[in-house]
């Protein structure tokens, strides 16, 4: 999608009605690029930013209650501490009305650093209602192996990576999204939005990968809607054929 910057209302509406499009078309999870309801909106964070319950999420939850389905993305989140607000990209996973985690980038991309305070957790999500473990990134960690390496040595069954990768870097993030599922032996949905902000535009570009690196859907650099069944059961299909995970020297690295 297009994320008009600091526009929370309209991202919002927008993107509600492309998540509902694409759940009546089939989908079971609904992927949003990183921010989506704002952008990287700096002069208004404190407006825009949200602490919990997350009004943002909260409808969300609504939404993914009602059409049984999952959806993620991520939000700018604030918090408290010793009465000074900080802030958190915040990344969310919402699957039939309960909020099945959230992850805190850890590795916020230069400028970020002003804003956001990194997280310190990296951990998968279980969710409840289908037999599936989600390894979530947002944006410059898709740069960072050991991120989505370690979402699949604790047990990811599928790699997400919501971003907002910007022009003129496309072949970075096509290759580092294909290098993630193939070194991994993962599928991976990663996306990413279009059109433009006050400093940077955007490609498009969102992927959806197998497990073996076959790409199976991609978008262009248009506002639109992609969508694939995954076979999580033929990872370890791939997984035998070629045994990295075994063959790995954990002595060694």
């Amino acid at each position: 999608m297009e994320v008009a910057h600091c526009s929370k209302s309209g991202n919002l509406k927008k993107a509600m009605a492309m998540a509902d499009e694409a759940v009546s078309s089939g989908a079971d999870i609904v992927v949003f690029p990183e921010l989506f309801s704002t952008g990287f909106c700096y002069e208004e964070i404190s407006d825009l930013a949200e602490g919990a319950p997350y009004p943002t999420i909260t409808k969300l939850l609504e939404f993914s209650k009602r059409k049984r389905c999952v959806v993620i993305g991520s939000i700018i989140e604030t918090q408290l501490q010793a009465d000074v607000p900080i802030y958190y990209n915040l990344g969310f996973c919402v699957e039939h009305g309960i909020l099945a985690a959230v992850y805190r980038k850890s590795h916020p991309f230069k400028k970020e650093r002003n804003f956001f305070t990194a997280g310190n957790s990296i951990h998968p999500i279980a969710l409840e209602n289908y037999s599936l473990t989600i390894g979530l990134e947002i944006c410059y960690e898709l740069r960072f192996p050991e991120v989505a390496r370690k979402l699949a040595l604790e047990g990811a069954d599928l790699l997400v990576t919501a971003a907002q990768f910007p022009n003129p870097r496309r072949h970075v993030w096509r290759t580092l999204s294909l290098a993630r599922a193939i070194e991994n032996q993962i599928p991976h949905v990663a996306c990413n939005p279009v059109g433009s902000s006050p400093t940077s535009s955007f490609f498009g570009g969102s992927i959806i990968i197998d497990a073996a690196g076959n790409v199976l859907a991609e978008a262009d650099d248009t506002e639109c809607i992609i969508m694939h069944t995954i076979n999580t059961e033929n990872t370890a299909k791939v997984r035998s054929e070629i045994p990295v995970f075994l063959d790995r020297r954990a002595d060694l690295y």
